[in-house]
């Protein structure tokens, strides 16, 4: 492993894993690489510090999500998280802009930075080459049979991305990036699972459930939780689509039977919640924030929802249509017939409805529905080819769509899949989902094309997603969360939400840098 992990950028998340022990929501730290030397930003809820080793980038490097290693002009230094409120450095260094939230002290060349309350000056007389190789034991585990180099990072990504039980969440849950989102996310949490399974699977178990535990009693589940909070709207309900790929890899009938009913009673409250106009296809909830019309579709910004309207749409649609054959599936054995016919009845009805209401056969294509117009959109979006994922397409209609993939004027980009098509000028930018290519978009729509028996366009597609996060992992050293779909400018450079600016501290307007599913993703594929 002497040649992984070995590039210093800016953005990098560190912090201490459930994997290695007890998490703290509220008080753990988070640690970031600056972008102006070489530094750690050190992360609380409400206050930061600053940690400087050089003003020049290290000339040697290692650094994984909870240890490092490196020389600079100034010499060596090592760092570890020996627990979730601190950071042990043995090396030259220099602590700046520390406030009331943090505590150091030095001794000698060891420096130990941690949370105000928690704080342990024991952890200076600890063995920090001992605390080093444990934690790089993980990674030497599981990086030994994979080939990549990025994969080292992926897995580092996603070990620091765990947390254990707390709260509300009875189970150990995982979260996009630590910090600024912090919480749990519903289909974020799914797309962690599905790299996850690989080499935790019963973790990966636990993180599904942990979305569960926030399930309120007439099925509703929130979009995002964390230990003390809950939000008041949902995300795209993908759970079935990640409970079937865990069931596929690491059969649990006993996970299975316990999530059986809560997976039913969420898409009965869908069912009961999301359909404004009573015509049996369901639309997402529409906020008023400009930059943000429908969070709860995941899509946040999305082209589609510009008009603030109520849409039928194809993905959350295709995503509910899968959760009810995943549910007759599962009924097969946990429940009974009328239960297995309930379920196959509801994933017929919506697929044909998809077809009746969202198809236009003049463009092949899926499109969003304006239930007060009762007409559908111009915009042609990604999301336009979820429902194969469902099985609702005809096999023609999937050809269609697969067509799409290769065509110029559409979705066949320089990099694909574009979350706005290429005819749709009008409603691009390079601000997330106006345009740039998403990881789990991508993953999904090789997930549909398979079903379909379009193997060789699915493996095409995960190449050429995998080897545009390898590019850019080996000039920034992480996975990004989104990318360009003309290849024109860095992910650095494109927009969220309004404006870049990697390094505002509020980091919302900013494209995240070790972003969740896009590592787990692509281990998922990798491993695939």
């Amino acid at each position: 492993m002497q040649d992984i992990l070995n590039v210093w950028g800016g953005g990098q998340l560190m912090a201490f894993s459930a994997l290695d022990g007890k998490t703290d929501f509220d008080h753990g730290m988070v640690l970031r690489t600056a972008f102006d030397g070489f530094a750690i930003e050190c992360k609380l809820p409400r206050d930061d510090a600053k940690i400087w080793f050089s003003d020049a980038p290290p000339v040697k490097t290692y650094l994984a999500g909870d240890h490092f290693k490196c020389t600079s002009d100034q010499g060596e230094v090592t760092g570890v998280l020996p627990d979730a409120y601190h950071l042990l450095i043995e090396g030259p260094c220099r602590v700046e802009s520390l406030n009331g939230a943090f505590e150091h002290e030095v001794r000698g060349n060891r420096t130990l930075i941690g949370s105000r309350g928690f704080f342990n000056p024991a952890w200076l007389d600890a063995d920090i080459n001992d605390i080093f190789a444990q934690r790089r034991k993980w990674l030497d585990k599981h990086c030994a049979n994979l080939p990549s180099r990025a994969t080292a990072k992926a897995l580092s990504q996603l070990k620091t991305q765990c947390y254990s039980a707390e709260g509300q969440l009875l189970h150990d849950f995982t979260t996009p990036d630590r910090w600024p989102h912090k919480m749990a996310w519903l289909w974020d949490t799914v797309f962690h699972a599905l790299g996850l399974r690989h080499f935790e699977p019963q973790f990966a178990r636990d993180s599904i459930s942990a979305v569960f535990d926030s399930q309120q009693p007439n099925g509703f589940i929130p979009l995002g939780m964390s230990p003390y909070y809950s939000s008041r709207v949902t995300q795209p309900p993908v759970l079935g689509f990640g409970i079937k790929m865990l069931m596929q890899t690491h059969p649990d009938p006993a996970w299975e039977r316990e999530l059986y009913p809560k997976l039913g009673r969420f898409a009965k409250w869908i069912m009961a919640n999301r359909d404004s106009d009573g015509a049996g296809l369901v639309e997402w909830h529409i906020e008023q924030y400009e930059f943000c019309r429908s969070g709860e579709s995941g899509m946040d910004n999305s082209s589609r929802f510009d008009g603030a309207i109520q849409l039928d749409a194809p993905d959350f649609n295709a995503f509910l249509a899968l959760d009810c054959e995943v549910l007759a599936d599962m009924a097969t054995r946990h429940g009974t017939p009328e239960e297995v016919k309930y379920w196959q009845d509801h994933h017929q009805r919506l697929c044909r409805l998809i077809n009746e209401r969202l198809w236009d056969p003049e463009k092949k294509f899926y499109f969003d529905y304006d239930v007060k117009t009762n007409k559908r959109l111009d915009v042609m979006a990604s999301s336009g080819f979820l429902p194969l994922l469902c099985g609702a397409a005809t096999p023609e209609q999937a050809r269609e769509l697969r067509d799409h993939l290769y065509n110029p004027e559409t979705f066949h980009t320089p990099l694909r899949v574009p979350s706005i098509a290429r005819c749709c000028e009008k409603y691009y930018s390079k601000d997330m989902w106006r345009g740039p290519v998403w990881i789990n978009v991508n993953h999904m729509i090789a997930c549909a094309l398979e079903r379909y028996g379009f193997v060789a366009e699915s493996e095409e597609l995960i190449r050429e997603t995998m080897a545009e996060q390898e590019h850019f992992y080996e000039k920034y050293g992480v996975f990004f969360e989104f990318y360009d779909d003309r290849r024109e400018i860095d992910p650095p450079q494109l927009l969220r939400k309004g404006a870049p600016n990697p390094t505002e501290p509020s980091a919302f307007h900013q494209v995240f840098f070790d972003y969740g599913w896009s590592a787990t993703l692509y281990l998922d594929m990798i491993c695939r």
